[in-house]
């Protein structure tokens, strides 16, 4: 399935997801008990679902903060047209604490979420980021406090009425 192609859930998808986001180490037989559903249907929803790449992992969500990264920041880049997309984003994907990039549109090129330490390591972050030719201007704001955390349920539910 092609990013970008509607996938269209029903109630049962929804509850299954809700289920797997409110009890992630579940097994597939006491999601049929609670869902009311044969053990077959429920895999093999679960199997549709990762196959078009509705649930993208099924791993544990790990918070930068607890293992020692309380500082979150967000940078803008703009980018070297002569260099391209590719050799930044390489760069910044070997950056451990890069968590997420994306190209956007406007005066930067590229958003991308990161974390560090402190302040002062955020400077050694920073610092490591612009190391790139490809990178020309970087702009850094720092996030006080997280008001809401990335969510994706109230989607999951919208997107069944």
């Amino acid at each position: 399935m092609n990013a970008g192609q509607d996938v269209q859930l029903d109630e049962l998808d929804a509850r299954l997801i809700e289920l797997l986001a409110e009890e992630p180490r579940i097994g597939v037989l006491e999601c049929s008990r609670r869902l009311g559903v044969a053990r077959g249907t429920v895999q093999a929803r679960l199997d549709k679902l990762v196959e078009r790449r509705v649930i993208t992992g099924l791993g544990p969500d790990i918070s930068p903060a607890a293992i020692g990264f309380g500082v979150t920041s967000f940078v803008t880049l703009e980018i070297s047209q002569r260099h391209g997309h590719d050799p930044v984003t390489a760069h910044l994907a070997a950056i451990p604490e890069v968590l997420e990039a994306h190209t956007i549109t406007g005066s930067s090129d590229l958003l991308c979420r990161i974390v560090a330490r402190s302040n002062t390591d955020l400077q050694r972050v920073i610092d490591q980021i612009v190391s790139s030719e490809g990178i020309t201007r970087a702009s850094t704001i720092i996030a006080l406090a997280e008001q809401i955390p990335y969510r994706v349920l109230p989607l999951v539910r919208s997107a069944v009425r």
